[in-house]
Parts: structure tokens; C-alpha cells; sequence
């Protein structure tokens, strides 16, 4: 999928992924990952979620990065702010409060921005994405990450043969394939919401499901020393 897929959806408003309400799957399992009041968030392919807002209530600093100039203007005006602004080679960021959002390519954010991120919060990023795109998505903006950094990671499952992507379904080996080399995943719940989704169900998805996955990034690996023959005297 090309960035002008998603300029589109925001231009005309075909948003049906924000949510009016922070996702209960993020306020029930948030606490448990024990971040710093004060630490660093970082949000992928962000939109506009009130995500980010309770996040901030919780004593966070939120560093977003999302392709839509719209998205993220619409997200300052409703809180009536008015970010400051300047370019680094990641995009444009757009500071306000406890948001700096960045107008961006996921992709290409650089490790240095990501350093002093503690935590992580992906609930509409690696499901937004295609197969081919996934595999870019885990090998750079997600293998950035720093070591020791926690977070969630939501899904969704249903069949591919019912309803054409975005979003995407992605199960459960496919996570641990593309995540288990830099983190360690642990399945913390899987709900069925179809009765929660009409708009699935107008589709002709018969069964649906949401999870949610706990991440702990692993420490990157130390380069092995070579072992040199002893030189003899």
C-alpha cells in the first residue's frame, strides 16, 4: 500500500479504525508493564488515537510518527493546541504537552530517536500493513527499538477469504516469526468482538477476534570475541 492510500482515507474521512474511546485492552494491561511516570512511548502510524491521550494521563511522554499532515493537526486541534514545530531527517515533528508527533515514514525513523524509549503501544500499525510491508515494518522501525523497552502489541484474526485488508489479520505464529528474534512475546488475551463490529459483519466475516500481546525487548547481542591461537614463543 502506497502513502496515498492513507492521505486519501483521512482527506475523506473514511476512518472507521479511530476509536472515540481509549481501547480497554490498552487501560487493562497497561499498568502491569511497570513504566516510569515520565518515560517515553512510542506510538507507530499513530493517527490521531486518544490512545495517546490516556497514555499522557498516565504520566507519559508520547513520541508518534504517522504519515497524514491531517491526522495530525486534527489531533493538536482537539486539544486545542498548537504545536511548535521543525525538520529533522525523520520528517516534521510537531511538539505540544507530552506529544511530539512526527509526520514521517515509519520505516525510516532512525534508532537515535527511538533511544530513550521505554515503551512501545501498537494497536493499529502491524495490522494496517500488508504481508510484504510487515516484514519491512518488524525489520526496521520495530528491531530500533532499544533494548529493555516493553509495550503491547494488538491483532486481529479473522479469515482472509472473508474481508480484503486493511486491516489485516495476522495471527499468532506469524507475530512470533517476525517478533521472536528481538523480543519476547507473551499472548496475554484473546477476545472474540464480532458482535462488537457490524461493520465486519456487514462484510460477511463470520468470527473475530482481538489479542493482545505483551513485549519485552531482548538485550541486543554482544559481539563474540574471536578466540586467536596462542602464538608460541
Amino acid at each position: 500500500m502506497q502513502p496515498d492510500f492513507w492521505h486519501d482515507r483521512w482527506h475523506s474521512n473514511r476512518i472507521g479504525f479511530h476509536r472515540d474511546t481509549p481501547l480497554p485492552l490498552l487501560t487493562q494491561y497497561w499498568d502491569p508493564l511497570r513504566l516510569a511516570r515520565g518515560s517515553r512511548v512510542f506510538v507507530p502510524l499513530c493517527g490521531k488515537s486518544l490512545d495517546m491521550v490516556w497514555l499522557a494521563e498516565q504520566g507519559h511522554r508520547v513520541l508518534g510518527i504517522e504519515l497524514s499532515a491531517l491526522a495530525i493537526a486534527q489531533f493538536f486541534d482537539e486539544r486545542g493546541l498548537t504545536p511548535s514545530t521543525h525538520a529533522s531527517p525523520a520528517g516534521t515533528h510537531h511538539v505540544a504537552g507530552p506529544w511530539e508527533l512526527i509526520q514521517g515514514d515509519a520505516f525510516a525513523i532512525p534508532a537515535s530517536l527511538l533511544a530513550d524509549c521505554a515503551g512501545v503501544y501498537d494497536r493499529a500499525a502491524l495490522i494496517a500493513l500488508p504481508p510484504a510491508m510487515r516484514d519491512t515494518y518488524a525489520a526496521t522501525t520495530w528491531r530500533r527499538l532499544p533494548a529493555g523497552c516493553r509495550g503491547l502489541l494488538v491483532t486481529l484474526e479473522f479469515s482472509e477469504a472473508e474481508k480484503d485488508g486493511p486491516p489485516f489479520p495476522v495471527g499468532e505464529p506469524e507475530v512470533h516469526a517476525r517478533l521472536d528474534r528481538d523480543w519476547l512475546v507473551e499472548r496475554l488475551e484473546r477476545r472474540d468482538i464480532l458482535y462488537g463490529e457490524p461493520s465486519f459483519q456487514a462484510e460477511g466475516v463470520t468470527a473475530l477476534h482481538t489479542v493482545v500481546y505483551r513485549l519485552d525487548r531482548k538485550p541486543r547481542e554482544r559481539l563474540q570475541q574471536q578466540d586467536f591461537p596462542l602464538r608460541s614463543k
